[in-house]
């Protein structure tokens, strides 16, 4: 895949992401103030963050597509490290207030209405996101940019939180079905909470995978075997040393100092 077919597979697939995800907060939003239920309204805050996400990768792909320049001589790559970082945040700030608001559910539960349409628009989430994710995940092992990785494990989060409310809410409905007058309304805020730490979850991976690209952190060791056993395939070298490796986007950068024999030519050892 070429440098342009791969810029423009990233932000189609981005363009995608957005797209499904405002639909997706819309739908959620008016469910869960519609029905009164707490789970749904994190779940269309999580998509909300999820869009954010999505907006950010979609500026972080344009800008790290841009060439080196004389500002920038390794090129633009860390755009990509950054918008991880920068939804990684985003993401617990929506996970405190999912928890916030879910206590005060705990503390004083409301009765839940026309639980059906939760159900129905949560099974509704976790079809699309699990469809875009997928896509996400795809266009990710091609191109490997870290924007695009954090925007399909966002995606891929909401389909598990997603699939969780479902869970609850169903579970709701049927104690209630089956044991007429036993309300057990305080699930909704406890499945809410646990979305929460799912999502906090995802995003203290996403903070060290960015963080350590952003401080240059070394590629991982099988890497650095791989690229090693490489290095002394070579014909005319010796040896090498200070072999050093870093990332930036999905830029992966390499330098190492090599010995070779003094009979060969200064032409064929460059």
């Amino acid at each position: 895949m070429g440098k342009k077919d791969v810029n423009t597979a990233k932000a189609d697939v981005v363009k995608l992401s957005v797209a499904s995800n405002s639909a997706l907060v819309v739908f959620k939003l008016i469910v869960g103030l519609v029905i009164g239920s707490v789970s749904v309204l994190s779940e269309a805050i999580h998509s909300g963050i999820d869009l954010v996400a999505a907006l950010i990768a979609w500026f972080a792909v344009r800008s790290s597509a841009k060439p080196a320049d004389k500002d920038h001589h390794y090129g633009h790559g860390k755009f990509e490290n950054i918008s991880g970082f920068v939804e990684a945040v985003l993401i617990f700030l929506a996970a405190a207030w999912i928890i916030y608001e879910a206590v005060k559910k705990l503390i004083q539960p409301e009765p839940i209405e026309l639980i059906g349409w939760g159900i129905l628009v949560m099974g509704l989430s976790s079809f699309v996101n699990m469809a875009v994710s997928e896509l996400l995940f795809k266009v990710w092992k091609e191109t490997d940019s870290i924007a695009i990785k954090a925007d399909a494990w966002h995606l891929r989060t909401d389909v598990y939180t997603s699939m969780g409310v479902m869970l609850g809410l169903g579970l709701i409905w049927l104690i209630e079905l089956l044991w007429t007058g036993h309300h057990v309304h305080w699930l909704d805020p406890v499945v809410a909470i646990l979305v929460a730490l799912m999502i906090i979850k995802a995003a203290y991976e996403l903070t060290m995978q960015s963080l350590g690209d952003l401080l240059d952190e070394s590629l991982p060791a099988d890497d650095n075997r791989k690229i090693a056993e490489l290095i002394k395939k070579q014909g005319g070298v010796i040896s090498f040393k200070n072999l050093h490796t870093r990332k930036a986007g999905a830029m992966k950068f390499v330098e190492f100092d090599i010995l070779v024999s003094g009979e060969m030519s200064v032409e064929k050892a460059h």
